[in-house]
């Protein structure tokens, strides 16, 4: 049943734009007007009395009720009554009244009875931002057996959402758990209906020839399950003629260069593209290039780059956000590193020069033209029940093992470990290691009880040498930070130190104020020591007694359980102050709880042909 226009806005008031998210906006509450035998305190509930009499008063009116399904006498009380109030109660009159029954040394009084004739009946009370009224007429028109079958909900999901919003004489005053079972369903399932519709399919510009297994049987490594996985899935995606669209999201040090290598070999004799969001990030993947793809002529793109460089000439181009200003070749592949880095127009326009320049050829249009693979790339860990629910409008795939096992030490301090931290530092410089200090704010504060990095440098730089600083709004972070690399022992910065940063020596990293950082931050910054198999250390300064969530994070070092375990605190609130708890566009789902029902919406999907 299409929605009629009279009640387009009341749907758009509500926030929704279809029959299956209203039938998710639950009851508050149910009245019961059923008559009971039992007395129920201090709880609304209907009285089938006789008026007795009536003592009235300037303040308030008194009336003796005798109660029928009770057999009891009751005294009802109306302060200050209108006239209409009064005309309810008439002497040796029976009738239905409902409110809420007191008692006190047995004598049992009810306040503001209101008659009622619905009685026998369970009223479902729903709390929006439109009238009582106008709100349950919307629900008795469209929550009906016939409109939810049409939006293709299985059976057993509407009957139960019928017995949500129209109750029978069994509901009770919760909803029950097989009932807040199908509102998850129903939720999850308009959620992913709408995100599958907005996919688009492209033709892409070349099914590519994936034959990769020659070449990683000449690392001088391994590549892990995972590793193998995702390649094969890339490999699938880019010998179709429909435009590939994949997210490959790997925990810290998971190895996804080289899935960004492989599908560049793939490309070929078409050429890849790859995108990074800072010069050091794409001159890392360049020299990885360089290393372990010696049979593509590989190029770094940055805004240094000479103009006149013909970019045709070469078969893996590597750059900056200095590619959207460049005039850029025919490519079968585009790649994007640190996706959430760059803006959506910022990747959209990549995407876009590319197909414009190919359009040019053929008798396209920009709306039909046949596009480029498109492989996007995320470090940060998502709960597994996001990833499948993201999956429904780009493919996702997770790469959760490492190629070796980090040996990192997590530890919380507090002020009297001091002493002990600095023997350790010395210990790792003297070592030739370097160490990490992150700080809270770059300038003093007297919101926060942390030295900020202005104040902690110079007791750093007394007591230590080759200490570097850099943050966020530094215009030379990037030469501070390949500096420090080469030559640095201490570095001190803030949490915008880059994500995907190689900085083999480094073993150490003491976050400060980490009580204020949410663990899936706390896990990307442990990230950065320990890349090159080195004993890593990482230490949680905190000024707080004791903190569970901090306490957890010591525990597992799977970014994957971390994201899931962020989620569990963010929402039992034990996080940071201020920031907007994650997680809250779903009404009822709990992505880190709800895994089961996400699977089993996403095999709904699958295999009922909705959309």
């Amino acid at each position: 049943m299409p929605i009629d226009n009279k009640d387009q806005e009341k749907f758009k008031r509500l926030g929704i734009e279809s029959i299956a998210a209203l039938a998710i906006i639950a009851p508050i509450k149910y009245e019961d007007k059923r008559v009971h035998t039992q007395m129920k305190l201090d709880e609304l509930q209907v009285i089938d009395a006789t008026v007795e009499h009536i003592s009235l008063s300037p303040n308030r009116t008194l009336i003796t009720l005798f109660i029928h399904n009770f057999n009891h006498k009751l005294e009802a009380v109306l302060f200050n009554p209108k006239p209409y109030q009064l005309h309810h109660f008439i002497v040796g009159e029976q009738s239905f009244f409902y409110g809420k029954i007191s008692c006190n040394s047995g004598h049992c009084q009810m306040t503001h009875p209101i008659k009622i004739n619905d009685v026998g009946s369970v009223i479902p009370k729903y709390k929006t931002v439109l009238r009582a009224d106008v709100m349950r007429r919307l629900i008795q028109k469209y929550i009906t057996v016939e409109n939810l079958l049409q939006e293709n909900l299985p059976q057993a999901v509407v009957d139960l959402l019928m017995s949500i919003h129209h109750p029978d004489m069994k509901q009770g005053e919760k909803l029950s758990k097989h009932q807040l079972q199908a509102l998850k369903f129903t939720e999850l399932y308009d959620y992913m209906k709408v995100l599958s519709n907005k996919r688009r399919f492209f033709p892409s510009l070349f099914k590519l020839d994936t034959s990769w297994q020659k070449w990683a049987s000449t690392l001088p490594f391994k590549l892990t399950t995972e590793q193998n996985d995702t390649i094969i899935s890339v490999a699938d995606d880019l010998s179709k003629d429909i435009a590939a669209k994949r997210m490959i999201v790997g925990d810290v040090g998971s190895g996804k260069t080289m899935v960004i290598l492989a599908a560049a070999l793939m490309a070929k004799p078409h050429k890849a593209i790859l995108m990074a969001p800072t010069t050091i990030l794409a001159n890392q993947l360049f020299e990885e290039a360089q290393k372990h793809l010696p049979q593509l002529k590989s190029i770094l793109v940055t805004n240094t780059t000479k103009k006149s460089l013909d970019l045709s000439n070469y078969d893996f181009l590597i750059g900056t956000h200095a590619l959207l200003h460049r005039e850029l070749p025919e490519a079968g592949l585009i790649m994007i590193d640190e996706q959430h880095r760059f803006g959506t127009a910022q990747r959209h326009q990549l995407q876009k020069l590319i197909t414009n320049n190919s359009t040019l050829n053929t008798k396209h249009t920009t709306l039909t033209a046949p596009r480029p693979h498109f492989l996007q790339f995320s470090a940060t860990p998502i709960p597994r029940t996001q990833a499948m629910i993201d999956s429904a409008h780009i493919d996702v795939s997770l790469i959760t093992q490492t190629p070796f096992e980090k040996d990192i030490d997590t530890k919380v301090i507090h002020k009297n470990d001091f002493p002990d931290l600095l023997e350790k530092i010395e210990q790792e410089i003297q070592k030739e290691h370097q160490v990490l200090l992150v700080y809270p704010l770059v300038e003093q504060s007297e919101a926060l009880a942390y030295q900020s990095i202005e104040e902690a440098r110079v007791y750093w730089e007394k007591r230590f040498e080759k200490v570097y600083v850099t943050h966020g709004k530094d215009k030379n972070k990037e030469a501070v930070l390949t500096e420090f690399r080469e030559k640095g022992n201490i570095l001190l910065a803030t949490t915008v130190i880059d994500v995907g940063i190689s900085v083999p020596r480094l073993t150490t990293i003491i976050i400060v104020g980490a009580e204020r950082l949410g663990l899936s931050t706390l896990h990307q910054l442990r990230g950065r020591v320990s890349r090159n198999g080195l004993k890593g250390y990482c230490y949680l300064y905190t000024n707080q007694d004791k903190s569970s969530r901090l306490d957890a994070f010591v525990k597992t070092d799977n970014g994957f359980d971390i994201a899931a375990l962020d989620l569990k605190f963010r929402k039992s609130g034990d996080l940071l102050i201020g920031k907007t708890q994650s997680g809250d566009k779903f009404r009822w789902i709990d992505i880190g709880e709800d895994e089961a029902i996400v699977m089993k919406v996403k095999k709904y999907l699958s295999t009922s042909h909705v959309g």
